[in-house]
Order: structure tokens, then C-alpha cells, then sequence
């Protein structure tokens, strides 16, 4: 008797779920920061789309992980980073109001930039976002993933059919689930040939953080929280000592690394700070909520330190950012999680030496970012020291989002085909962002033409980019305000003129050089590249317009009849003439940026 009342307990408890079932276009997993700006352009481009969301906000690693400072692109206007960007300097007014700390150019308060991003996104009819609920299966047919089922913490269903689905979770939640292979940890230099990369790949993930906001509350006012558990002053001794590039600062220096507005203090400092190490990645969703509460502990630990040892009594956590209760972000802010193997894979040295490559990525460029390579290792001693590769300016592939053998599927974020090193640069907040925008631009591309991620024209998605007022190619001196930028985005994109990339601080540089001239053999070496049939002409005698027009014509342009001068072409008129002559740009390549055959 008593088996059969348990048993129809749990069959009334089963058939009492709350099941809501959605078929949409795009599905978006996360409402991170890919994730938010992946909906915003799919959306946009009329797919009806839908992001789940566990939080309470979107906006991701900017928002609801209390990361509001940016860290690089402050040269790189573009696509939806520059109308995020654009909307705080309105907000606060202007560029100058963003500059309140000294790790950004642009730090803003998370309620702020949750805020905007939902204003964003409001505007978008065919956009919804729920909040509320977390994956906890992807639903495939075949090999083919066709949308994913979640719950909310009162056990209610959404399940959710959708023709393309996108992984906008930080550690890549649902590879596994999805059967996408994946890598995790260091990978050796056997695999990657990179330089600073570990001879013997290991399983070591970057440190996390669970970010604090601390608000001044006033002269003589005494916010000191209680004293956490396992507190001890010795693990933070030295926080506000120096840099993790070794430059002496005091105390006051170190809390205003991330101050905000409104005298707010982002509290995510990697010196005796707040970064813990915690392998999680592979954990349970239970048991990962479980081992993260070490790094909530860890942070409190800090903020405890900072009132008390310090004396900053008047930082109290911030009463008005994060409805928690503790008062810390929403969740922790991940570096790196699983890395989806791709059709394409981004290495340091695609990003070093672009133009020397088996593979010219930097043709197949969708997202932009100028971010040094910045790893968070402190924390386990166990972690080879990888340094500070320098990078210029560099663009991410679009073949790195789509999984090697898995259809139906998009992978954006921190999961995207990278190796661990170089997802030191990728991971930054701008960076994402416009990686998400490219997935929704992806996404709602291959829904309109009813075809697969991986069937996809390289060229119609940069198109797309472009006409979002997105980079495809990381140009520091090339702005969109800049007329030719457009034809200079696409015919670098196409590797007839080339870049010059330099490593430069904390915010790294690609120059086009826009006024100057080259040589003959220089183009010519650019369209002999491009097409094999171009012959190199081996003169340094500098490129004039009508010796320009003389090469074009014989590489198939269709040049109008006209008066052309003797004098060396600038760089910015050649873009130009071979954009609209030689049609460059529209020639199709695949994911490695080599030409497509003809069928």
C-alpha cells in the first residue's frame, strides 16, 4: 500500500509540472553577453528569436557578473559595442563621464548597463527574453540540434523548437550536451605550434571571480560587513602593493582601478584579490552552485579585508546594484570554460602573424578586438606562467562559432573555436559582444536562406556585418566615419592590400595606413595572392592610378574609360578603385579564407 501511494505521488507530482512549449526561429542559450547582442542581431535580421536567460538581467559579464569596465576596443567603433558604448555616453553624459577608473576607458555601473541593453533589445518585435530558467537538455535529431528544454527553480518546463540554436552560455554549457566536441585547459605547443602555450596540455582553467560593487556611503559612516568564514587577512596581504604588470601603487590606487560612477567601485582585482580557482567546468549544474559558493566566501573575504584592514568602512557593498542576498553579482564572472572544436581554429599565431599562415583567418573575420593576451593564473600554483604574448589587433573567424560535425548549432562567447591562449584575448567583454552579434547575424542568415551554419557564404555574413556598421578587419586608423571604410574593410579582408599590426600597451594596433603609397610589386604581390593568374611585376617604382587601372584591367576589372593620373595612388583611392573595379570582395572563399571553386 505504501509503494502505491508514493507511486501516484510522484505520477500526480510528474503530470502537475507547468509545460510551456515554443517553436521560434533562433533559439539563444544565455542571455551573457554574446548572448544578448546574438538575439539583437538576429532579430533584426527577421528571425523570430528567443533568449533564455537564468538571471534576472541580460548583458552578461558587463551586467549581471558586475564586470562594467571595459577592457579594450576603445579604438574600434564597431557594431553593436559602439551602439552600447554610444548609449552609456548619452546616459552619463558623454566619453569623458566614462572615464572614472583607470583599468577602462569606459566603466559605467551594471544596473546602468542592464538597463540599456534591455532598451535595446525592447525595440526588437521579434525578440523575447525569459528569464528565470536554466538548460538542462539540448533536443537533436540525428545530428542535427534542434532546441534545447530548461527549468525554473519551481521545476516548470520550457520547451523550446527552434531551426538554429545558439550556445551563449561562458563555459559552454551545452557542448557536451549538444555531442560537440570540445577542448578544455591548456592545449601543448605539439597541437597549436604556439610559442608560449605548455609543452604537455593540461586541464587548467583561468580563475574566476565572483565581482563585488562597493558604494561610498559617506565620510564617518561605518558599512563594515561581518566577518566571513575561513577569513584570513594573509591571503590579500600585499593586494595594494603593485600591479600585475609590476607598477607600485597604495591602496587608494588599487580600489580606484575599477571606480565607476556615481562613486562606485568595481571590486575584481587579480593582485592578492579576489580571483579564486575553482574547477567547475565539468561539474553538475548542483554541484558547480555548491563549489561556487567558495568563491562568493572568497570575495566577502576581500570586501572584509578592504573595511577592516584597510579602513575603507565608509565601501559598503552597494545597496542598489544586485538583488542578492549578499549583494554580489548574479553569477560568477567565468574566463574560460569548454572551447567548441570548429571548422576553423584560432591559434596565437593566426593573431601574431596572420599573413603567414596555412590558413588566412583573417579573410573569414567577423568580430574584432585589440586586447592583449591576458591569462588569470595566480591562483594555482599548479598553472605554468604563459606571460604576456604580444598581439596586435585581431579579428576572430567566423568558421571558430561552428562546431566541426554538428548542425543546427552556433557556438558564441568564451566556447568558440580558440585555443586557451589566445582565448585570453577573444574572452574580453567587446570582443564577445561583437562574436555574439556575428552568431545572431550567422543565425538569422542561415534561417532566411533555410540552410545549415556551416553552408553559409562567408562574404554574405561579413556583408551583413557591414551593413551593421561592424568591423570585419581590426583597423586602428580607419574609422566609419571614414567614407572608404567599407571598401577598405573588404578589400583587406581580401588580402590585396595588407595590414601592418603592432603591439602597442594595453590596446593593440592594425594601421592600414590609409594616404600612403606602395610600390607596383607590392600590388602586384596582393593580386597574385588573390588570384594566382596576376603576375608579380618586380619593381619598387611606386604605384601610380593609371598603372593601378593598366594591372586591374588585366586582372579581369572592369575598368570605366577615363583620364588617369601619373601620380602615386594612396592607399584609401586604390581600396576604392579595386573595390568597385576588380569586385574583390564578392569572389567566395571558404572557412580556411581560401578561394571556392567554381561548380
Amino acid at each position: 500500500m505504501k509503494i502505491q501511494i508514493i507511486t501516484f505521488f510522484l505520477f500526480c507530482y510528474g503530470y502537475s509540472q507547468n509545460i510551456t512549449k515554443k517553436t521560434v526561429d533562433v533559439l539563444v542559450i544565455g542571455g551573457s553577453t554574446s548572448g544578448t547582442s546574438a538575439g539583437i542581431a538576429s532579430s533584426r535580421l527577421g528571425a523570430n528569436t528567443l533568449i533564455v536567460e537564468e538571471s534576472p538581467w541580460i548583458g552578461g559579464m558587463f551586467t549581471l557578473q558586475g564586470v562594467g569596465a571595459c577592457d579594450g576596443n576603445h579604438n574600434l567603433d564597431s557594431g553593436i559595442w559602439n551602439e552600447f558604448r554610444g548609449a552609456l555616453r548619452d546616459y552619463y553624459g558623454g566619453a569623458a563621464a566614462l572615464e572614472t577608473g583607470w583599468v577602462s576607458n569606459t566603466l559605467f555601473e551594471p544596473s546602468v548597463g542592464n538597463k540599456i541593453f534591455n532598451q535595446i533589445a525592447a525595440k526588437e518585435k521579434k525578440l523575447e527574453i525569459i528569464h528565470g530558467y536554466y538548460v538542462v537538455t539540448i533536443l537533436k535529431i540525428g545530428n542535427t540540434v534542434t532546441g534545447a528544454t530548461f527549468k525554473n527553480d519551481k521545476n516548470d518546463i520550457l520547451e523550446v523548437q527552434a531551426k538554429i540554436t545558439i550556445d551563449a552560455t561562458d563555459i559552454g554549457e551545452t557542448l557536451k550536451m549538444a555531442g560537440a566536441a570540445y577542448r578544455l585547459g591548456m592545449d601543448s605547443q605539439k597541437e597549436t605550434k604556439e610559442a608560449n602555450a605548455p609543452l604537455k596540455a593540461n586541464n587548467i582553467v583561468q580563475d574566476l571571480t565572483w565581482v563585488a560593487i562597493l558604494k561610498d556611503y559617506g565620510k564617518g559612516t561605518d558599512k563594515t560587513i561581518a566577518k566571513p568564514s575561513n577569513y584570513s587577512a594573509s591571503n590579500f596581504t600585499g593586494s595594494c602593493m603593485e600591479t600585475v604588470d609590476h607598477k607600485d601603487i597604495d591602496c587608494d590606487k588599487m580600489l580606484t582601478y575599477g571606480k565607476m560612477p556615481n562613486n562606485k567601485y568595481m571590486i575584481n582585482w587579480p593582485k592578492k584579490g579576489n580571483d579564486v580557482y575553482l574547477d567547475v567546468v565539468e561539474l553538475s549544474r548542483e554541484d558547480r552552485n555548491k563549489e561556487l559558493l567558495k568563491a562568493r566566501n572568497y570575495t566577502l573575504q576581500f570586501v572584509y579585508y578592504i573595511q577592516n584592514e584597510l579602513g575603507y568602512k565608509n565601501l559598503g557593498l552597494a545597496d542598489d546594484e544586485f538583488n542578492t542576498s549578499d549583494l554580489l553579482a548574479y553569477a560568477p564572472y567565468y574566463r574560460e570554460g569548454r572551447r567548441v572544436k570548429g571548422v576553423s581554429f584560432l591559434t596565437y599565431n593566426h593573431v601574431a602573424d596572420p599573413y603567414n599562415q596555412k590558413e588566412a583567418l583573417y579573410k573569414t573575420g567577423i568580430s574584432v578586438g585589440d586586447y592583449p593576451v591576458d591569462h588569470h593564473h595566480k591562483q594555482n600554483p599548479d598553472a605554468p606562467d604563459l606571460g604576456f604574448p604580444a598581439v596586435p589587433s585581431y579579428n576572430v573567424p567566423l568558421g571558430s562559432l561552428i562546431p566541426e560535425k554538428v548542425d543546427g548549432f552556433i557556438v558564441s562567447d568564451k566556447a568558440i573555436s580558440a585555443s586557451n591562449l589566445i582565448n585570453g584575448a577573444t574572452r574580453l567583454q567587446p570582443v564577445v559582444l561583437l562574436t555574439g552579434q556575428a552568431a545572431g547575424t550567422l543565425a538569422g542568415i542561415a534561417v532566411k536562406n533555410k540552410v545549415e551554419p556551416r553552408q553559409v557564404s562567408v562574404r554574405e555574413v561579413q556583408q551583413s556585418l557591414l551593413n551593421q556598421k561592424a568591423y570585419i578587419m581590426p583597423l586602428f586608423d580607419v574609422k566609419p566615419t571614414d567614407p572608404a571604410f567599407e571598401s577598405i574593410q573588404k578589400i583587406t579582408a581580401t588580402g590585396i592590400l595588407k595590414t601592418k599590426g603592432e603591439s602597442y600597451k594595453w590596446a593593440n594596433r592594425t594601421w592600414f595606413y590609409p594616404e600612403q603609397n606602395i610600390t607596383v610589386q607590392e600590388f602586384t604581390e596582393g593580386l597574385n595572392q588573390f588570384d594566382k593568374k596576376n603576375k608579380i611585376v618586380k619593381s619598387h617604382v611606386l604605384l601610380t592610378e593609371q598603372e593601378a587601372v593598366n594591372l586591374l584591367a588585366k586582372a579581369g576589372a572592369k575598368i570605366q574609360k577615363g583620364n588617369y593620373s601619373a601620380k602615386p595612388i594612396s592607399k584609401r583611392d586604390l581600396a576604392i578603385l579595386i573595390d568597385e573595379s576588380l569586385h574583390a570582395f564578392e569572389k567566395e572563399i571558404d572557412f580556411s579564407g581560401n578561394s571556392k571553386a567554381k561548380k
